[in-house]
């Protein structure tokens, strides 16, 4: 499809199906006693010994850190993609309908990015913060990301997001309010990963060998950043695990490892296809778990 043609059934359906999460979520109602906000098996520690220590209370408290930990990944990455779009719409003709999508999804993220941060202030969690390295990467990527680099990066991200929020969203014994904004990101996210994944194949056929190369090295890294974000070692704190026993223990983790492979696998099948991984940036995609 070409790349108007598939901009205008997006911003179609944007005005269709699109939310103010403010307005559209009670963030007000109660929490329900005993209700995870993370399914058991998706927590970092699930089926280690320090999670068989843990008592129910504390296995769903630390399930709520780890929520609220993936919220703050999401609004750093977030933050990274709407500056990446608007950088590339800045020297794109505003009457095409793909500049004015690309505008469009910039205005889903920032609908998003306080969405999350709603969240964890209605968790009563602190955010946490990216460390020197991914922080530095961040601002790499949101002032020099071009072609298939910077349409892989956010595929990845919104790929890996996807996963574990199209699971909680159908799950009904998780908290309502968790199920609840997974859902309005699932919906919007669903037309994102579609605008990434088309554009994305164009940027791919109209580069050399040496582009690509470097590109699938950035894309990599920026694949690593993403997972090593979504549980911050403060998250143990809240169970009375030192941080970095309760890191050690989950990259070590079997069912952990499975998890993050799981929740990349679509890009990943995807990316492989296009060959954006390939070579040595595989070693990187290993070594973070995620082929």
């Amino acid at each position: 499809m070409g790349r108007e043609e598939t901009a205008e059934r997006l911003l179609t359906a944007s005005t269709r199906r699109s939310y103010d999460p403010v307005v559209t979520i009670d963030w007000e109602a109660p929490f329900e006693p005993g209700r995870y906000w993370l399914a058991p098996s998706r927590s970092s520690l699930y089926g280690t010994d320090l999670w068989a220590s843990l008592s129910e209370e504390q296995r769903i408290e630390l399930t709520k850190h780890e929520v609220a930990s993936a919220a703050s990944a999401g609004i750093w990455f977030e933050t990274v993609l709407m500056q990446m779009l608007i950088r590339e719409y800045y020297d794109q003709d505003p009457t095409s309908r793909h500049a004015q999508y690309a505008l469009t999804e910039v205005a889903d993220e920032c609908r998003h990015s306080i969405m999350f941060g709603r969240l964890i202030e209605r968790l009563g969690v602190e955010p946490t913060r990216a460390k020197w390295r991914d922080h530095t990467l961040g601002r790499f990527l949101k002032a020099t990301a071009t072609g298939p680099h910077m349409y892989a990066a956010i595929l990845i991200a919104e790929e890996i997001l996807d996963a574990f929020q199209r699971e909680i969203s159908t799950d009904e014994s998780l908290q309502p309010l968790i199920r609840m904004v997974s859902r309005i990101h699932v919906v919007e996210e669903a037309r994102h990963v579609r605008y990434a994944r088309e554009e994305l194949e164009r940027q791919v056929a109209s580069v050399g060998p040496v582009r690509l190369a470097y590109s699938r090295m950035v894309i990599a890294r920026a694949a690593a950043s993403v997972v090593s974000r979504l549980v911050h070692p403060d998250v143990y704190r809240s169970v009375g695990v030192d941080p970095s026993v309760g890191r050690r223990t989950a990259l070590a983790n079997p069912h952990f490892r499975e998890t993050l492979k799981w929740s990349a696998s679509k890009a990943v099948e995807y990316l492989t296809s296009l060959g954006l991984i390939d070579g040595p940036s595989r070693r990187i995609w290993r070594r973070a778990h995620l082929v």
